[in-house]
């Protein structure tokens, strides 16, 4: 079992790598090419953007904005403009993206492709739901104009379609009105997955970000339940006031370990318990916590680490997570990053689309070879049996018959597939 994360490898010289600069160029270029994968700012943490032997269309380059309109809210730009450019651009004229991730640092391109999610699904839903427009240039020349109201089965295609059915060049955005950057904060301590089920139902109806880290080492379940609204504030100075820091080099041996874990959770814990209620927070500070700290996947050493996402429906969300917890205790591996969050009822834009009505969990585990394996397989039976999913955008080891299971419109979505995109992820779970 060997650590495929598209982080640091880059510079492999196992891809063929060409920078795209403008959507003329693109378009052109993809054609002639006539085989590849598109590759944003290469965050994922798995092996959708990843393509060895391959060719990687790399659009970072492709990051201006053609136009904005500061009354509207609507945006439309390249697709390799990075989440955190379009919102330092915007929050001067009070607006922001109304769904992101745990990081800024990926394109508009990849958000599409891997319909990413926030802490506010159930107010708001995924980044697609507010995609109006997209342009797909295809490897047969075509270039396809599809949105919500027009080509709309292209549009669901390609809204989570792991960047398979053609290249994005460029999204039409709409934003959302800010009075500033700022959020009141409330954070929860919790004892057990009682309390914390007890949290996520009653903080949805008053609070549109909701969240929690939890202990999974612990054997209780216990946690922190942070939830959020922006705050009518708009008077502060505007900057998120951290200073980003590095982790310098790859240590020989992962840092994250038994010892380090135990100690680790237990202090983050105990600390933030002490600092429990309310706060007002930059939204950068509060939002992308690990922007902060460049390469901080290095810690995990040479050997990198595995991201395992997974979601449940609501009626089997507290036996699927008991159990898990049970398994990572038992095979003695655990996660400080560990998160986890509810999903509301909403219908996904995308085919392919990771969320659902439920309950999510998403660990980080250093890759232990073996070991590892032997415990993403007791998880997926979990999974399997709760008829849950796991998400490809931090997938590198996904069954197959998991991933068909997971994701029911797969037939429907390989209609639209093209033929000259690959991907190591489609390869593996697809057979092309």
């Amino acid at each position: 079992m060997v650590g495929v994360s598209s982080w640091g490898r880059l510079d492999s010289n196992d891809h063929e790598l060409v920078a795209l600069a403008d959507r003329a160029q693109a378009a052109m270029r993809i054609a002639r090419d006539g085989s590849g994968l598109a590759q944003g700012n290469a965050r994922s943490y798995g092996d959708v953007c990843l393509n060895p032997g391959g060719r990687l269309w790399r659009m970072t380059g492709m990051d201006r904005f053609i136009a904005f309109d500061p009354d509207s809210g609507r945006l439309r730009c390249e697709a390799g403009a990075l989440l955190r450019d379009i919102q330092r651009m915007s929050i001067a004229h009070g607006w922001l993206l109304p769904v992101t991730p745990g990081t800024q640092m990926i394109t508009v391109g990849g958000a599409i492709a891997n319909d990413v999610h926030g802490k506010n699904h159930h107010v708001l839903g995924t980044f697609g739901d507010h995609v109006r427009g997209l342009v797909l240039a295809r490897t047969d020349g075509t270039v396809i104009d599809c949105g919500p109201d027009r080509e709309p089965e292209w549009f669901a295609a390609t809204v989570g379609g792991m960047g398979l059915t053609g290249v994005i060049v460029e999204a039409e955005l709409q934003l959302r009105r800010v009075t500033g950057p700022w959020l009141v904060t409330d954070t929860v301590p919790y004892r057990n997955l009682d309390e914390f089920f007890h949290l996520a139902d009653s903080s949805e109806a008053g609070w549109e970000q909701t969240v929690s880290w939890i202990d999974c080492l612990s054997g209780v379940g216990r946690g922190l339940f942070l939830r959020a609204n922006l705050a009518d504030i708009p008077d502060r100075q505007a900057t998120s006031g951290r200073r980003p820091k590095r982790v310098p080099f790859v240590p020989p041996v992962s840092l994250v370990n038994g010892l380090s874990l135990r100690a680790f959770n237990e202090a983050y814990f105990q600390a933030n318990r002490l600092k429990a209620g309310y706060a007002v927070a930059h939204f950068e500070q509060y939002t992308y916590p690990l922007d902060n700290l460049h390469d901080w996947n290095r810690m995990y050493g040479p050997r990198g680490f595995y991201q395992y996402q997974s979601v449940v429906p609501r009626e089997f969300g507290r036996e699927a997570v008991q159990g898990m917890l049970a398994a990572i205790k038992e095979a003695g591996q655990g996660s400080f990053l560990a998160v986890l969050k509810t999903f509301g009822a909403r219908q996904n834009v995308g085919m392919m689309s990771f969320p659902r009505p439920g309950v999510t969990l998403a660990l980080d585990f250093p890759n232990r070879g073996q070991r590892t394996a032997a415990l993403f397989e007791r998880l997926d039976a979990i999974v399997r049996a709760a008829g849950g999913r796991i998400y490809s955008a931090k997938d590198a080891r996904m069954p197959r018959d998991l991933f068909e299971s997971g994701y029911p419109r797969l037939a429907e979505f390989l209609q639209y597939r093209d033929p000259g995109i690959s991907s190591s992820m489609s390869r593996r779970l697809i057979g092309s």
